[in-house]
């Protein structure tokens, strides 16, 4: 598969009219905009075509024939008039026949046909049935009374800023497809997948320009993004499309905001991000997908219903199963995302070589200034023959996270040490050990304790008074009587 051409252009010549007499059109401003970001995206100069002719009543020329056929990529550049018109919609009418005559419209999973929302079009009537399910870049923002207004630097910095930040994304997208049908074409279009889908749920328009970057960055990466294309409006097909979706996908990420989002056509009058984080929870559960939730400190909506489903994403450990909930910034959540789309390491870890050997393998969580206070812990418990871990609490915010997770995950027994820590910092563990529940554990967790440790609180004295069975008491010291429940799940003799 080779082309001759890498981009053609199709609009309305009435969208290219300038605001202002000084100015360029806005599809000239955006054609000479996304030549140069896509040049330098490629390494070389990039070949975009468009027709500048103001044909009237012209036949639909020899000219345009030749250019689709010939071209790699159909960028469109959507508006009322763009509709309206015979010759635009002729164009990508064409360009699609063309295209699956060779059975060659979508091409790893991506659409050679590209939408450019310059306005708000109503419906898609006009356009062929697989232009109107993709999704597209919105060029475009909404003033505070929702009227829609182009991205044009003629309306001032703001909006100058916005649509190169969007053409720039437009220009990366661009570029990693043309890469891919190059390297298509030298391997006689046979496709090979390097990296997994990952799955990067729809969100409310606060969090749009968070996800995209998230979408950039992954495509740049080499990694499949999904959803491709729009989702369904009614909810019975929208959940089954998601479903499917979500079975190609190693990953699903959310992004929180605080917005309630789109609401499909059904019975739960749920939004999409609500549906999909259910979605991706249950296939966490049966299948063990990766997930991570992006929900910064202080997030707060002002739609009921959106501020009770935040509320209980933080509360309800069945909303967040297989999920790394993420508080900080946008930083901090491609650092996440990153650290679970690494490959698991060949190479064994301590716990492997616990598990190889028949040591039981005891994790100690606790908070970092219980350290040296929990040594005389640590060697009792190693005393005994048991392999004792406890927390990272320095490197990359991520891969401290992960492998912290790794330690619970692949231990026999765990004991929260309650020492310095608050009463915030212990419903905190426990709401992240929920979490884990759902999890593939490398061995099954054999007993879990809570240890009580100085300093004494209010908090401590009650636990302590009420002795659970899953409460051990070492406000005293670590005494091997105090420790005996642990002892006795995990098979050990009585201490002397």
């Amino acid at each position: 598969m080779s082309f001759d051409r890498q981009v053609f252009i199709s609009y309305a010549h009435l969208d290219n009219q300038p605001l202002t007499a000084d100015q360029l059109g806005w599809v000239s401003l955006f054609h000479s905009t996304l030549q140069t970001l896509l040049s330098q995206r490629l390494g070389a100069p990039a070949d975009i075509w468009r027709d500048d002719k103001l044909r009237g009543n012209d036949v639909f020329s020899d000219e345009i024939l030749d250019q689709l056929a010939r071209t790699a990529l159909f960028v469109s550049v959507l508006t009322p008039r763009y509709l309206k018109s015979e010759w635009c919609t002729r164009e990508i009418t064409q360009f699609c026949q063309q295209a699956e005559t060779e059975h060659r419209l979508v091409v790893g999973n991506k659409a050679r046909v590209i939408k450019v929302l310059k306005l708000p079009i109503d419906g898609s009537g006009t356009l062929p049935k697989a232009v109107g399910q993709l999704l597209g870049y919105e060029f475009f923002e909404f003033d505070e009374d929702r009227t829609p207004r182009e991205l044009d630097p003629a309306y001032g910095d703001q909006p100058r800023q916005a649509f190169l930040r969007k053409a720039n994304k437009l220009a990366w997208d661009l570029a990693a497809q043309l890469e891919q049908l190059q390297q298509q074409a030298a391997a006689n279009d046979a496709t090979e997948a390097t990296k997994p889908a990952v799955f990067l749920a729809e969100c409310s328009r606060d969090r749009r320009d968070a996800r995209e970057c998230i979408e950039a960055e992954l495509a740049c990466c080499g990694y499949t993004v999904l959803p491709d294309r729009r989702l369904p409006d009614d909810e019975d097909e929208y959940l089954a499309a998601v479903g499917e979706l979500l079975e190609r996908c190693t990953l699903s990420v959310h992004l929180i905001g605080e917005g309630y989002g789109r609401v499909p056509d059904g019975d739960s009058a749920e939004s999409v991000v609500v549906l999909q984080n259910r979605l991706a929870a249950e296939r966490s559960r049966q299948a063990g997908l990766r997930r991570v939730i992006w929900l910064p400190a202080g997030t707060t909506a002002t739609q009921p219903a959106q501020q009770a489903f935040i509320d209980a994403l933080q509360q309800d450990a069945a909303l967040q199963l297989g999920a790394d909930l993420v508080n900080g910034d946008l930083e901090a959540l491609k650092a996440a995302i990153h650290a679970a789309l690494k490959k698991p390491e060949a190479a064994p870890d301590p716990a492997a070589d616990s598990a190889a050997t028949g040591t039981p393998r005891v994790h100690l969580l606790c908070d970092a200034r219980d350290r040296k206070d929990s040594v005389p812990l640590i060697k009792q418990l190693r005393g005994r023959g048991l392999d004792v871990t406890l927390p990272l609490f320095a490197g990359d915010a991520a891969e401290v996270r992960e492998a912290n997770r790794q330690r619970i995950l692949d231990c026999d027994a765990l004991i929260l040490y309650y020492g310095a820590g608050d009463e915030t910092w212990k419903y905190h563990q426990e709401n992240e050990l929920r979490k884990l529940q759902g999890q593939d554990r490398q061995r099954p967790l054999r007993a879990r304790f809570t240890l009580l440790a100085p300093p004494l609180s209010d908090d401590k004295e009650v636990l302590q008074a009420l002795a659970d069975a899953d409460t051990l008491d070492g406000l005293g010291g670590p005494a091997p009587q105090a420790l005996a429940p642990l002892a006795a799940a995990l098979g050990l003799e009585p201490a002397p």
